[in-house]
């Protein structure tokens, strides 16, 4: 297998006891005497009681209770019967760029694969064209901190809550109305028959939007990266089924973990001697490197916040990548730039140039 594409270089929180090793990782992760930290939920601890979190920011049985009721949306059966085609169908569609343009930025190609996609499980099928640029600036290369004590910080309060805006007028809002009038088989339909607010619904769909679309979009490309620039990696891939596929697969995604390092809040004593009220940093790229460690470890986190769209992404993944790779003349034409989010150990890749046409 090949070695790692992406510097982990990672500046712990000082504040927070730091876990490395796979095993107490894992049990972490599992432990019902944690809560969820990091990833904006101190800004959202902060909002008034009576608005409904987002699942990522729950805990507890009302945790437990949503997603035993949201899992059929995302079960290996129900992607494959009601997904796949759609997946072949988009995959397809995106590539045609690659064979009509002389060059293509691979970047957008597959984030306009996993909205698609992401988009048709949650139910956000009656945007206006632009989602792809609306959720761009809405997930930055470069956040600014909001606040109102500064004009850096007033200014990014306001951007923040005008790209709020324009993705609930031009996506969110028309999903839900339609939905409100006749309801269909997914999460926005059950997130109005729960009783959620434009609002709330809007939230989780921001949620889904980074979970499912940024991060799929991220793991398509690393994958695409270690293919073109390794001969032996590719043989395998594309002589492989589809089973051999998925593995190779699972295993990069363990080697490159889209999301480095995740944060807990302990509500009680761990049994590795972390007492309650810390903040844990729990490393899952160096976890993941443990020798034994199988299929993609800790990469879709572990216990009660496990991605629970994993299937998804490697079922849309394998299936736009075994479709790019199968095109005759596909060559790299620029790596892509690589940019960190040092809150989390994220990657970002962009600018990744690719061609089916002969060099000049």
């Amino acid at each position: 297998m090949s070695s790692r594409k992406i510097d982990r270089s990672y500046e712990p929180d000082g504040m927070a006891v730091r876990v490395t090793g796979y095993a107490q990782a894992r049990e972490v992760l599992r432990s019902t005497g944690t809560v969820q930290a990091g990833l904006g939920v101190e800004t959202v601890e902060k909002l008034p009681p009576s608005i409904r979190r987002p699942v990522l920011y729950r805990d507890g049985e009302e945790h437990r209770e949503h997603r035993r009721q949201t899992a059929r949306y995302f079960t290996p059966r129900r992607v494959d019967e009601h997904y796949r085609e759609l997946m072949e169908r988009v995959a397809d569609e995106q590539l045609a760029h690659l064979r009509s343009e002389p060059t293509v930025d691979l970047a957008k190609l597959s984030f306009r694969m996993a909205i698609e996609v992401v988009s048709a499980v949650i139910g956000l099928t009656e945007s206006r064209p632009g989602l792809d640029k609306r959720l761009d600036r809405f997930f930055p290369e470069k956040f600014g901190k909001p606040g109102f004590t500064s004009l850096h910080g007033i200014f990014w309060v306001l951007k923040q809550n005008f790209q709020f805006l324009g993705i609930y007028l031009a996506d969110v809002r028309p999903a839900v109305k339609a939905r409100r009038r006749q309801r269909r088989d997914d999460l926005i339909s059950h997130l109005i028959d729960e009783g959620c607010r434009d609002g709330e619904i809007l939230g989780e769909c921001l949620t889904f939007a980074a979970a499912g679309m940024v991060t799929t979009r991220e793991f398509v490309n690393v994958v695409a990266w270690h293919l073109f620039t390794d001969d032996a990696l590719r043989q395998r891939y594309t002589g492989g089924d589809e089973t051999t596929r998925v593995l190779l697969l699972h295993e990069l995604l363990r080697l490159e973990p889209v999301v480095g390092n995740l944060k807990r809040r302990t509500t009680e004593a761990l049994g590795d001697g972390i007492p309650s009220g810390r903040l844990v940093d729990v490393d899952v790229s160096t976890a993941n490197l443990e020798t034994g460690v199988e299929g993609p470890g800790l990469a879709f986190g572990d216990g009660p916040h496990k991605c629970p769209g994993a299937y998804v992404a490697i079922q849309e993944a394998d299936i736009f990548l075994s479709k790019l790779f199968a095109i005759d003349g596909l060559r790299m034409v620029k790596p892509p730039r690589v940019a960190m989010k040092p809150d989390i150990s994220s990657y970002e890749l962009r600018d990744f140039t690719i061609s089916v046409r002969p060099p000049a």
